[in-house]
């Protein structure tokens, strides 16, 4: 019999609050990199947007078709942790070097958004750890002292 953890893993991705978190993710990345292309805003800015909007769309991908189970080499959500790490610090400068100087509102927009991907991230960053926490310890349980007598 399945235990509920399980059950509850079984769920499809696209019903989940992560699920959630990464298509908003996705949809605030795009459009602070659409904001980025119409201002003609510095090609950095283009670029680490476009990069980070193709990593989220690939993490999404995966875990829709179930590819995280079928790809066991890795450990996708540490994966996916590190990701979050590294989009927000590079959203964050971005954003932050978008809004400093005096440029076009649209720039200005693209910053605000890639500041408003920054809080998604972390979110996301938030839920995949608690993931990873409470994620199934049986190859690390402790064995019983009777355990050890019938082995």
């Amino acid at each position: 019999m399945e235990s509920p953890q399980e059950v509850v893993e079984e769920t499809a991705f696209c019903c989940t609050l992560k699920c959630f978190v990464k298509m908003l993710r996705l949809v605030v990345n795009v459009a602070s990199m659409i904001l980025f292309i119409k201002a003609q805003a510095p090609e950095p800015y283009i670029v680490i947007t476009g990069f980070e909007v193709t990593i989220i769309f690939c993490f999404i991908v995966l875990y829709t078709c179930r590819l995280d189970m079928i790809l066991r080499a890795f450990f996708w959500p540490l994966f996916d942790v590190i990701n979050s790490m590294v989009t927000t610090l590079s959203m964050l400068i971005v954003s932050v070097l978008a809004l400093i100087p005096e440029t076009s509102t649209m720039t200005i927009l693209g910053g605000v958004f890639g500041l408003l991907t920054v809080t998604c991230t972390i979110a996301d960053c938030a839920l995949m750890c608690q993931k990873l926490r409470l994620r199934s310890r049986k190859p690390y349980q402790k064995q019983s002292a009777e355990d050890i007598d019938e082995g």
